[in-house]
């Protein structure tokens, strides 16, 4: 999706190794910086960030597998995007079901809940399968 009035746009690529987290959140911090966000929610981004590309990173390819996570940083003066992709097996995480956070921890299913940090840290997110790659995006209102 292409943003009007584009004010900024930057692009990383990272293997799929849980490593390379410090430069991801490099990056997010670059991108908040460049948009002169405040630190309460660039915090809040890079944790948002790091939860959904680390999930990419340990479930997208097969384990011993190399594979390339991409993430793109768009932004205008309304809207901060970031969309994530990746070769990996298809997988959408927007199917993934609500977290029941009324429930004990004992009660509680394992897994889900990076995606749900997501959701209530993001103003919206999608996923959709283009050309052979997962293609998620995560947004954030600016204004």
């Amino acid at each position: 999706m292409e943003l009007l009035d584009e004010r900024l746009k930057q692009t990383i690529t990272l293997p799929n190794d849980v490593q390379e987290v410090p430069k991801l959140a490099a990056f997010v911090d670059e991108v908040c910086e460049a948009l002169d966000i405040d630190m309460a929610t660039a915090m809040q981004l890079n944790l948002a960030m790091e939860e959904a590309v680390v999930n990419v990173m340990d479930y997208a390819y097969p384990v011993g597998t190399y594979g390339d996570v991409t993430i793109l940083a768009h932004a205008n003066d309304d809207c901060l995007e970031f969309v994530i992709s990746d070769t990996g097996t298809p997988f959408d995480p927007t199917q993934k079901e609500e977290v029941d956070t009324t429930l004990s921890v004992e009660e509680r299913r394992i897994g889900g809940l990076g995606i749900h940090l997501v959701r209530k840290i993001m103003d919206s997110i999608s996923y959709e399968r283009v050309d052979g790659k997962n293609v998620l995006s995560l947004r954030k209102k600016l204004a």
